[in-house]
């Protein structure tokens, strides 16, 4: 059997990711490194077999990667932009969607059981298809259609021309008041998952293989990265990760010290998730073993879930009032 041009990534990967597990920023920029050479050995592998770049063109990620949010281990996100539309190059464009993807499967990233990858033809278009494409989302604002702009907007350029993502994200801005874009955005993720009941317990899983573990990605981070992106939406800000969104969000939406605060409170959940989830895959690395926990943990870790909640509820009013002041 041929031996993969990607081994070598996936044996720097293991060797790397023992010295980085702990620390977020350093995991993530791990994850950035190893990212970006597989698309370099992917590139490669698709000149050799069909020649150069017919095109200027973007690889992004989202999700998780596009906000640099990785845990351990990581499923794919990602699509291709490229410039001129014809029918050989969304072909060559296809076929290296689908060797990148093919690479990172190789180097320990797992296939996106929906299908958000550039070897996709749905992520995988011209800078005029996606044009075309986010604006039908816009107008038909269905929940899937929200939910995958909400997903377009986490896209961070990782190899490529960086302008495409910025036109892109600026298309859906400019139509966004007119198609009431942040008030269904919001209806899109008003689910939240009850992290702690009336007696004041955390709510673990109660069957199932995590049973008697917390669910840390849906009840922990998820009420902050989804506050967050609204409100960065609201101010039609360009940045990907929580962190730099929360930076750049003005004072006037927060109590003095309160954006210190509530970054402080995303790291320590981030590294919460690091520190006692088992990562032994990727699901398992979403679920927190409380029993692992002291008590002084868990009482921080309860309010760290609290103060998220909280954020998002009070985004959740702040914008339904801009929004009924508009309608005045």
């Amino acid at each position: 059997m041929l031996e993969s041009p990607y081994l070598e990534t996936l044996q720097y990967r293991g060797s790397a990711m023992q010295h980085v597990c702990h620390d977020h920023f350093q995991l993530n920029a791990l994850h950035d490194e190893i990212l970006q050479r597989v698309v370099s050995i992917a590139l490669r592998q698709v000149t050799d077999h069909s020649g150069p770049p017919p095109s200027p063109f973007t690889f992004f990620v989202m999700g998780s990667a596009g906000r640099l949010e990785q845990s351990v281990w990581s499923d794919q996100d990602h699509g291709i932009i490229y410039l001129d539309s014809s029918d050989e190059n969304k072909s060559y464009f296809l076929q290296l969607g689908k060797e990148i993807s093919k690479g990172l499967y190789q180097a320990g990233y797992r296939y996106c059981d929906g299908g958000v990858m550039a070897s996709n033809p749905f992520w995988c278009k011209s800078l005029h298809e996606w044009e075309q494409e986010l604006s039908k989302w816009i107008v038909e604002s269905k929940w899937e259609s929200i939910r995958y702009l909400l997903i377009f907007l986490d896209g961070r350029t990782m190899y490529g021309e960086n302008t495409f993502l910025q036109k892109l994200k600026d298309h859906i801005y400019l139509n966004m008041n007119q198609h009431n874009l942040l008030a269904k955005s919001l209806s899109n993720t008003l689910h939240l998952k009850k992290g702690i009941n009336v007696l004041g317990q955390l709510l673990v899983e109660t069957h199932g293989v995590h049973a008697g573990k917390l669910n840390i990605k849906e009840i922990g981070l998820f009420p902050y990265v989804n506050a967050i992106r609204l409100l960065s939406m609201k101010e039609k800000l360009h940045e990907t990760s929580s962190l730099f969104r929360l930076e750049k969000i003005p004072a006037s939406y927060f109590l003095a010290g309160e954006k210190a605060f509530l970054k402080q409170q995303f790291i320590k959940l981030l590294n919460y998730r690091l520190l006692f989830s088992d990562h032994k895959d990727y699901d398992s690395g979403h679920y927190l073993t409380i029993n692992k926990l002291t008590k002084e943990q868990i009482r921080e870790l309860k309010d760290i879930i609290k103060n998220g909640a909280a954020l998002f509820h009070n985004m959740k009013r702040l914008l339904e009032k801009d929004g009924s002041n508009e309608d005045e």
